[in-house]
């Protein structure tokens, strides 16, 4: 497969690091959790791709709240935070350990925000869906962390930064959303491929900023006209790209891949930062 020898080219290429790669995954449908689709096969193809991580941190669009929690708990349960779709994916477990003690290190290393250690959450469709084809094993501490719906785009940016240190102890970081994430202009006709105009032109703007790093463009989206307004009319699916980038280091690559508008007002798209 292409993709695959992308990311091996990719990863070979780089200059050798103590510290793990970063990614920001466009999610999309819950039913990407049990398809074996273009989607869900390169999601596999990036943790083969990488060096396996001693534990994942997923920052999710669909654990929007009041202040920064992150998931303590020894066995986050698997949620199915959704409604309309076949049984099969209710009945989906991902049983992935949590890790108390790495979300307690993580809290404090947060010193930017008060972060509540959380019993009560656990894995949503956000996390599980995208990190069961990477890590089918289900043998690798995954945790959650919230994204404060009270702040702005450059509050997050500044407070993923603080992150980093989990890079070099082998914790992958993992966003979680949709760059261009409209549902209610969704189009059934384009379900499998294909963009409205300015969902086209909003992509094309998103990912030219992403390549060229310039992320003050990115934290400002709001300023980039009226395609970037339409194709983030609600920042939570946005959000979890900032802070993957933020992760971003001078000498670091992107590669993006899954780079596909689909529904007519949403993009797979989804980057790797090495």
């Amino acid at each position: 497969m292409e993709t695959l020898n992308q990311f091996k080219n990719f990863t070979q290429n780089l200059a050798k690091t103590d510290q793990m790669p970063v990614v920001f995954m466009g999610h999309g449908s819950p039913m990407n959790g049990i398809e074996n689709n273009e989607f869900s096969t390169n999601w596999t193809n990036v943790a083969q791709g990488i060096e396996k991580p001693a534990a994942v941190l997923v920052i999710s669009a669909h654990w929007f709240t009041r202040g920064t929690k992150i998931t303590a708990m020894d066995f986050p349960p698997t949620i199915h935070d959704f409604g309309g779709f076949p049984q099969a994916l209710f009945d989906v477990q991902y049983p992935a350990p949590g890790n108390p003690l790495l979300a307690r290190e993580t809290a404090e290393l947060l010193t930017s925000a008060h972060v509540e250690l959380d019993h009560d959450w656990g894995l949503d469709h956000g996390a599980w869906t995208v990190v069961r084809h990477m890590y089918p094993e289900a043998n690798i501490p995954v945790l959650q962390l919230s994204i404060d719906f009270t702040q702005g785009p450059a509050y997050h940016y500044s407070l993923a930064k603080e992150l980093s240190a989990l890079r070099k102890k082998g914790v992958l970081i993992l966003g979680s959303g949709n760059i261009v994430h409209n549902l209610r202009m969704m189009s059934w006709e384009m379900i499998n491929g294909g963009g409205y105009d300015w969902a086209i032109e909003a992509s094309y703007r998103f990912k030219k900023a992403i390549i060229d790093r310039d992320h003050q463009t990115l934290i400002n989206y709001q300023n980039m006209g009226s395609e970037a307004r339409l194709a983030v009319p609600t920042p939570e699916h946005y959000l979890p790209l900032i802070y993957s980038l933020a992760l971003q280091g001078e000498k670091e690559n992107t590669l993006l891949f899954n780079d596909k508008e689909v529904g007519g007002s949403l993009t797979m798209t989804s980057v790797l930062i090495a």
